[in-house]
């Protein structure tokens, strides 16, 4: 951009544009969708093959926006995670004549202060939608009392509706820290029982309780 340049910018930019142009032509049998983007961009009819023959000059385009995201280490973690839990549960189905899961074994011991750092709260699911592109998630949009709510992401879409599940109470754990996953931030937890799939189970407080009262 230094002035006097204009003419060498213009030249190596021009190149960059048909480079990337070139890319579009080779990647759209199996990109169809990327290359449409590109070809808006580029402000073109559907490009063909033949296309690469006749260099993109004296053209204008439209304004860039990002045709792909980068996939953050975070969301690469939350994939793995869930692909340990499908691991876990298909290690264990459910066995036994009476058809109930096998008892898992009870967790390490731990104090009394450390689950008191655990806060439990009553919550009412105000608004309850399927994520888009995900398999076993719901959004849950949670009034966790004091004028307070929380987005939530929980795997249980093979085990409810989501019209099913606005106005229910249940248990959320209120100061786990957010995460961010590909679909968007979930800022807490709800508490389910379970090995999965369909045999899935929120946790549901007696009526009479009142979100935002602490479980203890």
């Amino acid at each position: 951009k230094e002035s006097g340049s204009e003419e060498q910018l213009q030249a190596i930019c021009s190149m960059g544009l048909n480079c990337f142009r070139h890319l579009v032509i080779y990647l759209k049998p199996v990109l169809p969708v990327l290359a449409e983007q590109a070809e808006e961009f580029l402000n073109i009819p559907p490009l063909v093959w033949d296309d690469i023959h006749t260099p993109l000059l004296e053209h204008g385009i439209n304004q860039f926006k990002p045709l792909m995201t980068r996939v953050e280490k975070e969301e690469i973690d939350a994939m793995i995670e869930e692909s340990k839990e499908d691991l876990e549960a298909a290690e264990n189905p459910s066995q036994g004549k009476s058809g109930n899961p096998e008892t898992e074994p009870i967790a390490d011991e731990i104090s009394l202060t450390d689950f008191a750092r655990i806060d439990l709260r009553v919550a009412r699911i105000t608004r309850a939608e399927y994520v888009e592109g995900a398999d076993k998630l719901l959004q849950l949009t949670l009034d966790i009392g004091g004028g307070q709510s929380r987005t939530v992401l929980a795997g249980i879409k093979s085990a409810y509706k989501p019209e099913d599940m606005e106005g229910k109470l249940t248990v959320v754990v209120a100061n786990l820290a957010p995460r961010k996953t590909r679909f968007g931030l979930s800022e807490g937890m709800v508490l389910a029982a379970g090995p999965g799939g369909k045999d899935l189970y929120i946790l549901t407080p007696d009526d009479g309780a009142e979100p935002g009262m602490r479980i203890k």
